[in-house]
């Protein structure tokens, strides 16, 4: 199966030490030509005047656009310890079992903004891109990312097995695995009973849970109905058939 990951705002601050940015040790290097016109377009906005509008950031986080500037020398860290954010909180990778790891290590994806693709333990430095940015001399980048990265999914996720699509829309709007929405499925967390609505820091932490739960069981279901046979034990959940030409949505309950 494949696991698709959004990446997450909120990171952990650089580590003192460690090695910068190498592009040749990323997964999935066909992405590179790519990562490297974004890292540099990246680069040079995060020194304009008006960077703040351009990336969509607050005056208040006007260090994390300082630091896009020092992104070829920051050190770097793994990708799922570097996000922070609910979804990797409730992923809580540094707590996986040693078999959970391996499988994340082929099973997991995270399609970022700036990379494209990568594989969790892909090596990566802080740094602050709004996957609605508008960059110097590029135009957006959902319909940028969408020419080199549907491909890459599609091979990523290879010929047999359930892709689970985690991301929000803005980053799936960067690329979907290429001819294969029969087998792609999304996850709604819907409210507890009593409640009108499920706040977003909980249904991503949910998401992240998910992700977990089917990394440390090892169930490698084939199909949707497998998967959500897989998450049941878990989750209150159901599975809703796709309209024509979209995917397979799970929808299920927080756990108390």
């Amino acid at each position: 199966m494949l696991i698709i990951l959004p990446p997450s705002e909120t990171k952990r601050p650089a580590p003192r030490m460690g090695s910068p940015l190498d592009l040749d040790r990323l997964a999935f290097p066909a992405l590179n030509p790519m990562r490297e016109r974004v890292v540099a377009a990246l680069i040079e906005t995060s020194t304009r005047p008006d960077a703040l509008e351009r990336l969509r950031v607050r005056p208040g986080l006007i260090k994390d656009v300082v630091q896009n500037t020092a992104l070829r020398r920051t050190p770097t860290q793994p990708a799922w310890q570097l996000y922070s954010g609910p979804l990797y909180q409730g992923l809580d990778p540094d707590s996986l079992s040693k078999a959970a790891v391996a499988r994340a290590k082929r099973w997991v994806l995270v399609a970022s903004a700036l990379w494209g693709a990568l594989r969790p333990t892909d090596l990566i430095p802080t740094h602050r891109l709004d996957v609605c940015s508008h960059l110097v001399g590029m135009d957006r980048l959902q319909p940028l990312w969408r020419t080199v990265l549907p491909a890459q999914l599609a091979t990523a996720a290879g010929p047999h097995g359930v892709v689970l699509d985690l991301r929000s829309t803005g980053y799936r709007a960067i690329g979907l695995p290429a001819g294969m929405a029969d087998r792609t499925v999304l996850v709604r967390v819907l409210p507890r009973p009593g409640e009108r609505t499920v706040g977003d820091v909980i249904a991503k932490r949910v998401r992240g849970q998910v992700a977990r739960h089917l990394l440390e069981s090892g169930a490698d279901p084939m199909n949707p109905d497998e998967l959500v046979d897989a998450l049941a034990d878990q989750w209150p959940a159901r599975l809703d058939p796709p309209a024509s030409g979209k995917s397979w949505v799970i929808r299920l309950r927080p756990s108390d």
